[in-house]
């Protein structure tokens, strides 16, 4: 007989693996303990069996929430252990624990919820080991109940029973309640409390019908609803929220009603019923049961943003309502997601507030998943509820340090590294805003809370001096004295992809494709349509989009027209864009073209300009908007079209001298001929795809990465995949998003593997 401890790391806490083990050394009559802490899991055994294999037969039957990540064992002094224990979690001021998101309702928890012989019998916060809030609502490490917001509600009973109880589903299910100890909803019209300890949901599926907004507090914060099939209460909803035109997300009822409306493949049907439960980007039906204006609902595009019910309180909800509901977060358009039980503020975007007393710690917006039509290629829109903090790869080999990079200033997040472990903050959005700052702020010192505040070796920011996240970290990096390294935004983008796809270490040269917006430049000029090459830790600029006039600052993207205008500045045969300008616009704008002295090669600016021109898309309410209506076109020609029908403005494997200009005046050209603007549009997304594949040819390598904000375009993934897969290895993102969701994550991966 021998004793050994065994430290499993990962996510292993709030999953049901500390009930797990027991069950398992028990069912063999092995005696020892099981323990939560602020390292991970460990374990002391003491037995005669072989312990590589004990080790591979529990790691092979873990519950399926637990991802791990180490597992370390040493055989320790002998211990005759009497019995097998759960002990109870203690605190160490090291943390070294990957973090676990919350999840959505189990199968088992919907089973009991429409039970009417089940306690928990339409409960509306019924939860257990495999399904409930986690991240949201987690004040200290470890993950046990006196460290979260379920610390206020004392068990009754017969949930403690439950939790005690080693055969019971909820043993030690740090969120359990019932409706004898319950988390209770409360109701307010306006800022007018109409009811505390509000049971009759079927109050709220009348207000619905009669169209009214219901702001309802869900897991990472408030939800504004309403009946997706009112299309007045739809446009008064955009009005509250000045949210014009950007897609609202709908929530289904279950998924056979939702594939009577989107096309919806395997793997999106597994995202939508996955424990995260993301938003996923579906295409619409043509022939759709439900009497949904898409025209108002998603203007002018062919997806709609869908998902499933996602706690029990939306899924009992929906299950009366049986139609869709459109779901957005409960806030005015570019501020962040009210978490908070801010009834005053929530009362000036919605007719009646549903709360509940369970404190929410930290807010995160649903997270938004899409796949290609054709090659089915998963790309994450945006990292939030269900996904994040944690990231998990086991390929990187991480330095045992601390550091933090502070990331972009739109769709920011932050990248924590500290003790071998990498947390990707929840998507924090455009920090231009006070209250964006200070949600910023809130993110980080929950994060810097939770691993006990350590003593980071570096803060790493982007160039970019007037990003909020770099005068941040520059402000923390000064009072605490710590060393500030600053990575240029592109080349985060690109080491990102690296990063992610393990090619940090290759011997081979890689191609990185970075096209995006807007990013500073080492050369001080705003970049956006970047190649790279990656060679044994060495990057080099070696192509980029020929530059044009950078003018009139934030002003730019917000008006594509603007775009076109720098864009077409040389050419003669310009009417098309003059007229999108009074006379005294023109001139003004003529002048600053002439005196500005920076200079653009972004991308995301030429799908502006062409989406002005051929759309007439003049101005944008929301970011992207121009890009994404220009993909919708492509769409629409190339489904029309069986994705069989290429055409290009090269007309010869030759790179232009000045590609914008080139694709410009070419796309002017079709549109005095006459041809269909989606026609067009397809066109401009194969040239470019033909661009991408000719630049690749010149530089003479086999591995192509991709990263930057233009690659959440599907349709010019499709055709990347469709031109270069026989030819070249290809690499996109995957467990984070292309835009500058993973620029923290990059600055990180720079910080670590560049030998620049």
């Amino acid at each position: 007989m021998k004793t050994y401890q065994i430290q499993i790391k990962g996510i292993v806490q709030g999953v049901g693996f500390r009930p797990y083990v027991y069950h398992f050394f028990t069912s063999k009559k092995i005696n020892g303990w099981v323990i939560n802490t602020t390292n991970g899991v460990f374990i002391q055994i003491t037995t005669s069996e072989d312990i590589l294999f004990l080790k591979d037969n529990l790691l092979d039957n873990a519950p399926k929430l637990a991802k791990i990540t180490k597992v370390s064992i040493n055989e320790i002094d002998f211990v005759d252990f009497k019995n097998f224990t759960i002990r109870s979690s203690n605190e160490q001021s090291n943390v070294q624990l990957l973090l676990t998101p919350d999840f959505a309702i189990c199968e088992d928890c919907k089973m009991e919820l429409l039970d009417k012989n089940n306690k928990r019998y339409q409960y509306p916060f019924i939860t257990c080991t495999n399904c409930g809030p986690r991240y949201s609502i987690i004040d200290e490490l470890p993950y046990d109940r006196e460290t979260t917001t379920m610390d206020s509600f004392k068990m009754c009973t017969s949930c403690k029973k439950e939790y005690d109880n080693p055969t019971d589903r909820r043993y030690y299910s740090q969120t359990n309640s019932c409706n004898d100890c319950k988390i209770s909803l409360s109701l307010y019209e306006k800022e007018v409390l109409i009811q505390t300890d509000f049971l009759n949901l079927d109050f709220i599926i009348e207000q619905w019908n009669n169209g009214k907004i219901i702001a309802i507090k869900g897991i990472g914060g408030y939800l504004l609803t309403c009946d997706a099939t009112n299309s007045k209460v739809i446009k008064q909803l955009r009005k509250l929220k000045n949210r014009p035109t950007k897609p609202f997300a709908l929530m289904y009822h279950d998924i056979y009603e939702l594939g009577e409306d989107v096309e919806m493949g395997i793997g999106e049907k597994l995202e939508l019923e996955s424990v995260a439960s993301p938003i996923v980007l579906l295409s619409i039906k043509g022939d759709r049961m439900t009497p949904i204006d898409v025209d108002i609902i998603a203007p002018n595009l062919n997806i709609l943003g869908v998902m499933m019910p996602y706690t029990p309180l939306f899924k009992m909800l929906l299950d009366k309502f049986k139609k869709p509901i459109v779901a957005t977060s409960g806030n005015v358009s570019n501020s962040t997601i009210i978490y908070k039980d801010e009834i005053s503020e929530l009362a000036q975007i919605s007719d009646y507030i549903l709360s509940n007393d369970r404190k929410i710690t930290i807010p995160q917006d649903d997270s938004v998943i899409r796949y290609s039509s054709i090659k089915s290629y998963r790309t994450v829109i945006r990292r939030s509820r269900g996904f994040a903090p944690s990231y998990i790869n086991p390929n990187l080999k991480l330095p045992n340090a601390n550091i933090l990079a502070m990331g972009s200033m739109l769709k920011s997040t932050l990248t924590i590294l500290q003790n071998n472990n990498i947390h990707i903050s929840q998507y924090l959005g455009n920090t231009n805003t006070l209250e964006a700052e200070n949600n910023y702020k809130n993110s980080f010192n929950h994060l810097d809370g939770l691993f006990k505040r350590p003593k980071y070796n570096t803060i790493l920011v982007d160039k970019h001096p007037d990003y909020f996240s770099t005068q941040y970290g520059k402000k923390l990096a000064t009072k605490k004295n710590i060393n500030i390294e600053e990575i240029q935004h592109h080349k985060a983008h690109l080491f990102a992809v690296l990063g992610e796809n393990n090619l940090l270490k290759t011997n081979n040269k890689v191609l990185g494709v970075v096209f995006d917006g807007t990013g500073l430049g080492d050369d001080g000029h705003i970049w956006g349509g970047e190649f790279f090459t990656f060679y044994k830790g060495k990057t080099e600029r070696v192509y980029h989009l020929e530059e044009f006039p950078f003018i009139l600052g934030d002003k730019l993207p917000k008006e594509p027209r603007i775009s076109a205008f720098v864009m077409a500045s040389k050419m003669e045969n310009n009417s098309i864009i003059k007229d999108k300008f009074s006379t005294t616009e023109w001139n003004i704008y003529s002048k600053l073209l002439k005196s500005t002295k920076i200079r653009s090669s972004s991308v995301g600016r030429l799908f502006d300009a062409v989406a002005s021109i051929i759309l007439d898309i003049n101005k944008q309410s929301y970011e992207g908007e121009a890009a994404m209506k220009l993909e919708s076109a492509a769409y629409r020609y190339f489904r029309k079209n069986n994705f069989t029908k290429y055409y290009s403005y090269f007309k010869k494997d030759i790179l232009p001298i000045n590609f914008y200009e080139f694709v410009i005046n070419n796309i002017i050209i079709d549109l005095d001929k006459g041809f269909e603007k989606d026609f067009i549009a397809a066109k401009f997304h194969i040239t470019l795809a033909h661009y991408i594949n000719l630049v690749a040819k010149k530089q003479g390598v086999k591995k192509v990465c991709f990263s930057g904000g233009v690659f959440q375009n599907q349709w010019l993934v499709e055709l990347i995949l469709s031109f270069m897969k026989d030819e070249y290895e290809l690499y996109f993102h995957k467990q984070l998003s292309p835009n500058d969701e993973n620029i923290s994550f990059g600055q990180l991966m720079y910080y670590l593997y560049s030998k620049e």
